[in-house]
């Protein structure tokens, strides 16, 4: 009697039925600001929170999730992403605003936040858009600029947990810390509420073309690169300087590995110059770390997320 031939079990069939939609071995590079990395072994875009919801109580424990905004403070690494990743769309990018405050939910742009608060003459929110990416990756990491950060304006957040229970989260419970918040890595925002304050939309939009000169001439906006790379040092031994000045000190400004680079005009910025992998990049910050730690004895913290696998060894890989 002839033996079956087993055929091993997809990931897509062991995920529960949703309203939104699956795709399997999903593209990702170029829906990342850096433009590199492998696929998502499933891309799930839910319907509406309450399909979200009913996804995360119904998956397998074991199925690894990752939540994907616009990619902008992201590095996904050339062998892709493991389980499911999550794309929040149209439904959770409502925005709306009452007196000097702001509804916005998680997959509203930074910079549209900051265009409705001017329209509405609501003032605070400038720095907003000064921050690249979203308003639940700006939760995530305490996103801030040019002096303000999301611990200074959230009010609250909601979210769902691992199970898909949802939460009402106030400032104090989010646990902002710089670049960090202590909310778990395994749930997911849905929306925040922002405070601003009544004010000119004449004097709204020249601080916020102001912020958009600065960042023009400061950074390299036009690039495929990810953003500020690294956290600035608390270490006081480094006399408060800023990480973008260790690294120019270490001699890493214009610095080249594959066809990654730091950045010439702000070297806190890693840029793909056309061709660079997921894997030069990261060689590429992990090369700056090591020669800022031989000059000060600093060890930099990544500020850009990496996720994913590493590339198999005949993938990714430089000449």
């Amino acid at each position: 009697m002839m033996a079956l031939k087993m055929t091993p079990e997809r990931l897509i069939d062991r995920l529960p039925a949703v309203r939104g939609r699956y795709s399997e071995n999903a593209p990702l590079h170029a829906i990342n600001w850096f433009r590199v990395g492998g696929p998502a072994e499933i891309m799930f875009r839910p319907a509406d929170a309450g399909d979200l919801a009913a996804f995360l109580a119904g998956k397998p424990g074991d199925v690894p999730v990752t939540v994907l905004g616009v990619g902008s403070n992201l590095l996904v690494r050339d062998g892709g992403i493991p389980g499911v990743v999550i794309r929040l769309g149209r439904a959770f990018a409502e925005i709306s605003h009452k007196d000097a405050r702001i509804h916005a939910g998680a997959a509203v742009l930074n910079l549209n936040v900051a265009m409705v608060a001017r329209d509405a003459g609501i003032a605070g929110l400038e720095f907003l858009c000064g921050v690249p990416g979203t308003i639940g990756g700006g939760l995530r990491m305490n996103a801030g600029a040019y002096g303000r950060e999301f611990k200074d304006v959230a009010v609250a957040a909601a979210a769902l947990d691992a199970r898909g229970d949802r939460h009402r989260l106030t400032n104090a419970e989010l646990g902002f810390g710089y670049r960090q918040c202590a909310v778990p890595d395994d749930w997911i925002f849905l929306a925040a509420e922002l405070a601003g304050e009544p004010g000119s939309s004449i004097d709204i939009q020249r601080r916020m073309a102001a912020i958009g000169a600065a960042r023009e001439e400061s950074q390299p906006l036009r690039t495929r690169t990810g953003g500020s790379t690294f956290a600035n040092p608390a270490d006081p031994h480094v006399g408060g300087r800023k990480a973008w000045e260790l690294i120019d000190a270490a001699g890493c400004r214009g610095l080249v590995v594959g066809d990654a680079q730091v950045s010439e005009k702000h070297c806190n910025f890693l840029i793909n110059r056309g061709r660079a992998t997921a894997t030069d990049l990261e060689t590429l910050g992990e090369e700056v770390r090591r020669r800022v730690f031989e000059k000060f004895g600093v060890m930099l913290e990544w500020e850009i997320r990496r996720i994913g696998v590493p590339a198999k060894r005949d993938e990714g890989q430089t000449t």
